[in-house]
């Protein structure tokens, strides 16, 4: 649960839309209720009940395969052995329930989807090279002259997406959303301690944060590579055994241990390099807004508030206390 906490920390803490309109917000009671609102409206458009002959419940795909075990009185018996299949879910709940022409248009809108994500990453990368890396080594180039960068840039990226696809097969064991989880879990710890960090320590540096995204993409990536050819499992090297062992060790306990390494090495760094001066972190830390605008703060937040936001902290902690020891 601490490694999941800190993937969607960076997921819905730091990047969706709705929680960055809260943190560019006007702090005061109204504009918190309309971003509230709006979450609110969401949710419950996620959480709605189905329709009329609607369906609810699990789809688990499942292979079913003859295999051979040996019964307690000595005989072998031959069974069906079900192996789950999670990549299939989601296709299986399109093929059973839609009827023609439903699947149809689902299938243009994921392709549509898919585009825009393709279209939106590839014009995002050309941009970065072109103008935050090219443009500053050769300064002085003609608009023709960057365009034709960015789009060699564009395929290179495309060369490199080809490249990892084998990479992808080999990563995930459990499907493809368990890669992308493990691989967001490599890359979201740096970002979130420098973003908790950056927020409620303002001793922290840009030295401090530069070193940590650094040395914890470093770990991240040597974790993924480590998990992707050691291990195990079958089809993987075993030897050295602590090689094997590192690779099997669960990404989510990973995600959690390169979080703290993270904290560690930016609290190192900026305790040993220069604080900020004290106009450079004001309004941008927790505890200079709130010496700022404290009495405002304080206003926005009701008895009722207050007795919901505790409930929800005391009904987190209590799952994760009863899941995490009280069951085994």
């Amino acid at each position: 649960m601490i490694g999941w906490s800190l993937d969607q920390k960076f997921n819905y803490g730091a990047t969706d839309p709705l929680v960055t309109a809260h943190y560019s917000a006007a702090m005061d009671k109204a504009g918190r209720i309309a971003a509230e609102s709006a979450i609110n409206a969401r949710m419950r458009e996620l959480n709605a009940a189905p329709g009329a002959g609607g369906k609810t419940g699990f789809f688990i795909p499942r292979e079913l395969k003859p295999a051979r075990i040996e019964t307690a009185d000595g005989q072998t018996r031959t069974v069906l052995a079900s192996t789950i299949r999670g990549d299939q879910v989601f296709p299986t709940l399109v093929t059973s329930l839609l009827p023609s022409g439903i699947r149809g248009l689902i299938v243009a809108c994921l392709l549509a989807a898919l585009m825009s994500s393709l279209a939106s990453l590839f014009n995002s990368s050309a941009s970065l090279f072109t103008v935050d890396v090219y443009e500053k080594l050769i300064p002085g180039r003609s608009p023709g002259h960057l365009l034709t960068v960015g789009r060699i840039a564009t395929l290179v990226v495309v060369g490199f997406g080809m490249i990892w696809i084998p990479v992808m097969a080999k990563i995930s064991d459990g499907g493809l959303y368990q890669y992308l989880q493990s691989v967001q879990g490599y890359l979201a710890p740096p970002i979130t301690a420098v973003f908790l960090l950056g927020l409620f320590w303002p001793r922290m540096n840009a030295a401090g944060a530069c070193w940590a995204l650094g040395l914890g993409f470093v770990l991240g990536m040597g974790k993924l590579t480590l998990q992707t050819f050691y291990g195990t499992t079958e089809g993987k090297i075993s030897d050295p055994a602590f090689l094997a062992a590192i690779g099997d060790f669960n990404f989510l306990y990973a995600t959690g241990l390169l979080f703290a390494a993270s904290v560690v090495i930016m609290i190192v760094v900026s305790l040993m390099s220069a604080a900020p001066a004290e106009h450079q972190t004001r309004g941008l830390t927790y505890g200079s807004i709130h010496h700022l605008s404290g009495d405002e703060i304080k206003n926005s937040w009701d008895p009722l508030n207050k007795l919901f936001a505790g409930l929800i902290v005391l009904l987190v902690g209590g799952m994760y206390l009863y899941f995490s020891f009280w069951l085994n």
